[in-house]
């Protein structure tokens, strides 16, 4: 199922580009989202994969901030994608004489780039309230996947601000989202 999964965004990727009639907003973004996809399945699945064939499914600490970090990328990535997308949809459908004009290469460009920035804005606030907790420096976690929640289950010291912090990442970078590709219904 993973190679099915990368080839099968490899080969929306290598049409998207190929293709000179392809080359609109629709399908710019769908092979951005193509990109977010193999790098948000890639930070979980080879590892577990590995973690079958050798029976050990033990991460380090900094195996684990690594894999929660690029995780964390490519799914706020996937997500913003999405309400672009949604935007794009919109601007489509309600302005479709003006369609080109307003969707621009360099409007295209621009959300992506906000797209990518947001995730990486994302990425390290969920790494700034993992290393804010300096008791896990030698450990390793019994797991294949690593997640905020899990690290602040495992902590010792008081984590109230981090579950705080973690409710309002889910407000700004869930609901918003959400909100926006609703909105363009």
């Amino acid at each position: 199922m993973y190679l099915v999964t990368v080839l099968g965004n490899l080969l929306i990727i290598l049409v998207v580009s190929s293709d000179p009639h392809l080359h609109t907003p629709v399908y710019f973004f769908l092979s951005n989202l193509s990109l977010a996809d193999i790098g948000f399945i890639s930070t979980t699945v080879p590892n577990m994969i590995v973690n079958i064939q050798t029976h050990n499914d033990v991460i380090s600490y900094v195996g684990c901030l690594t894999q929660m970090s690029f995780f964390a990328i490519f799914v706020c990535m996937d997500y913003m994608l999405l309400t672009v997308m949604a935007y794009d949809r919109f601007v489509a459908i309600c302005h479709p004489l003006h369609y080109l004009v307003i969707m621009n290469p360099r409007l295209c460009g621009f959300l992506v780039l906000v797209s990518f920035l947001l995730s990486l804005l994302d990425f390290q606030w969920h790494n700034l309230m993992i290393l804010k907790i300096t008791s896990f420096k030698n450990m390793e976690i019994s797991c294949f996947f690593c997640e905020p929640s899990q690290l602040l289950n495992l902590s010792c010291s008081d984590t109230y601000s981090n579950i705080i912090v973690k409710y309002i990442l889910i407000v700004i970078y869930g609901l918003f989202p959400i909100a926006g590709i609703f909105f363009s219904y």
